[in-house]
């Protein structure tokens, strides 16, 4: 309101509009006190505000997921006999019969020794001085140091780091608690500069070198799905990323989050496709040449929160827009269930000329719609919105990237970043490959995986 709209209201008008006004500032004051206190807590709000009336029930939905009881241990994994459990009463309590033998049932139980004893090995190294000049030789053995003596000498084994490497960078428990966790479970004690030490020292070496090796393979990947997250280096804003292909997961930290710290992973010459969000980053001239599909999801998030707040014929491009692109999401489906049925061609060609045509170049009044028009047409354009109704091994989502942030997000939360570049480097190293060889390997075959990659020589688990 102007000056001179001001100046042509009555009283009884001005004295309302101030009102107004000073709700107005008391709503907004309250939100900022509420933003002030919410950013000193120690945990993030979760609550959104308001209650849900009607709540979905928790666990999963009938369908979905995999049902299925806990298997029985295999006998040859059995710590002692079988237990046998004979039935008590020498008669029937109801009516007083006799017994008859009828079957015999298995139940077990599986826990933790009272004691878990680690494997604790003491070496006698011999060392030797020549009588001429005072020279002195000591015994070599391949699982031990060639620096391994003085205060240096007891050093804890490759299988326990692997193990504390595993629980920090892939289960995201932070490194300040390993000690007592370990120390409950095995009775071993260590400090926390041991793990830390030990981590830099792999990520400088064996481990940096198959991190090197997972992030040149990304670059010959068939697909690759890319996503960003906020993360901290010594208090420091930073951009943490991450690149899933069929067979590796690469984590990178930069101070930017550019199309030149994407080209780091994916070159502008890459032969695959690029599954994203709708980020701008992504729309750099620079990697304009590579083949993209964006995240449907994330289409639709944007189609709904315009649709949403439209009624009449304002919501009409938009609900249109949602049930194509819907049809397509089924088509893909349909198409990854099983060999394509008769007439899939026509129907993917129809849903394709449909799309097309309710996106093409015209004017329209609402300026919400006019910028979804804008934005996804440009995307269907290139080639970037329905890519996967082409290629069935492409997927219409983000959702690999997105999970893959999910635990370095949580160790975000508990462990606060990182406070150094070489802790930055370790994190990126070790979360990589820790991370990939867990999309195929779990248990002790995961742990032997690690010690071969940090202790060749050490021995292997029977």
């Amino acid at each position: 309101m102007t000056k001179a709209d001001l100046t042509r209201l009555g009283r009884d008008e001005l004295v309302a509009l101030i009102l107004k006004q000073a709700a107005a500032i008391a709503a907004l004051q309250a939100k900022v006190e509420e933003l002030a206190r919410s950013g000193k807590r120690q945990a993030a709000p979760f609550s959104k505000g308001s209650r849900v009336k009607d709540p979905k029930r928790p666990g999963r939905k009938p369908g979905q997921g995999t049902f299925k009881r806990r298997e029985a241990p295999a006998h040859d994994r059995l710590s002692e006999p079988p237990i046998d459990v004979p039935v008590e009463p020498p008669a029937c309590p109801a009516c007083g019969g006799e017994w008859a033998f009828d079957r015999v049932e298995e139940a077990s139980i599986t826990d933790l020794p009272e004691v878990i004893e680690p494997r604790v090995r003491l070496f006698r190294v011999a060392v030797h001085r020549c009588t001429g000049c005072g020279a002195t030789a000591r015994g070599r053995h391949p699982e031990l140091a060639t620096d391994q003596r003085g205060a240096t000498a007891h050093r804890l084994g490759p299988r326990l780091l692997a193990a504390a490497h595993h629980v920090h960078y892939r289960l995201g428990v932070p490194v300040r608690r390993l000690p007592e966790l370990f120390q409950t479970l095995t009775g071993i004690r260590f400090t926390q500069g041991a793990i830390t030490g030990d981590a830099l020292k792999k990520a400088a070496g064996a481990i940096g070198a198959t991190y090197a090796a997972l992030c040149d393979s990304v670059r010959d990947s068939a697909w690759c799905h890319t996503d960003d997250t906020g993360w901290r280096e010594g208090g420091s804003p930073r951009w943490l990323m991450a690149f899933v292909t069929d067979t590796v997961t690469v984590y990178q930290i930069r101070e930017r989050h550019r199309n030149e710290e994407v080209r780091e992973r994916i070159p502008a010459d890459y032969r695959g496709t690029m599954i994203t969000d709708r980020a701008p980053v992504y729309d750099a001239a620079e990697l304009s040449a590579i083949k993209r599909q964006v995240c449907l999801y994330h289409v639709l998030r944007s189609i709904a929160e315009v649709t949403e707040v439209k009624s009449g014929p304002a919501s009409r491009f938009g609900s249109e827009l949602r049930s194509l692109l819907k049809r397509a999401l089924g088509l893909w489906h349909e198409r990854r269930a099983g060999p394509p049925v008769e007439g899939y061609d026509e129907r993917v060609r129809r849903t394709k000329m449909d799309i097309t045509w309710h996106l093409r170049d015209r004017r329209l009044t609402d300026r919400d719609n006019r910028r979804l028009l804008d934005g996804l047409g440009r995307c269907h354009d290139v080639g970037s919105l329905v890519r996967f109704l082409d290629d069935p091994s492409i997927e219409p989502t983000n959702d690999r990237a997105e999970r893959a942030l999910r635990p370095p997000i949580i160790a975000r939360k508990v462990s606060h970043c990182t406070r150094t570049a070489r802790g930055t480097a370790a994190f990126e190293v070790w979360t990589s490959v820790v991370t990939t060889l867990s999309r195929t390997l779990t248990g002790p075959a995961l742990l032997d995986a690690i010690v071969r990659l940090t202790h060749p020589a050490a021995p292997r688990t029977a």
